[in-house]
């Protein structure tokens, strides 16, 4: 008897709450071309006020490929000139891809929210 096992990413789930005053966008999943719209949409000016502090918290992504890095990328040059970026939590996997193209020296990384919230 043969079994297929088909590969089934998990799911992108984002939510935004406010810790610190800063807007904090907890994303869970895998970030790729299909999945990036959600983190697009929290990662937009119009929601986040005229001096935008945000905080990506990705200790829930395992995976992230060029459009997720666009994306992140694309927010950062969107929030910095009144506020910034910066991101917490990243897994080593992702964490060894922002490094290969360099994203890490754009956006700021820390090893925690709590980090990255007080820095």
């Amino acid at each position: 008897m043969e079994t297929e096992n088909a590969y089934r990413p998990e799911p992108l789930t984002v939510t935004s709450t406010t810790a610190d005053g800063a807007t904090v966008v907890a994303v869970s999943g895998e970030v790729d071309h299909n999945s990036a719209g959600p983190l697009i949409q929290a990662l937009a000016l119009d929601g986040l006020g005229e001096r935008p502090r945000v905080v990506v918290d990705m200790r829930g992504v395992g995976f992230m490929d060029s459009s997720g890095i666009n994306v992140l990328l694309a927010a950062h040059r969107d929030l910095t000139p009144a506020g910034w970026l910066r991101l917490a939590g990243v897994q080593s996997s992702v964490m060894r891809t922002l490094e290969l193209v360099g994203v890490n020296s754009v956006i700021p990384c820390y090893p925690s929210l709590t980090d990255a919230l007080t820095a």
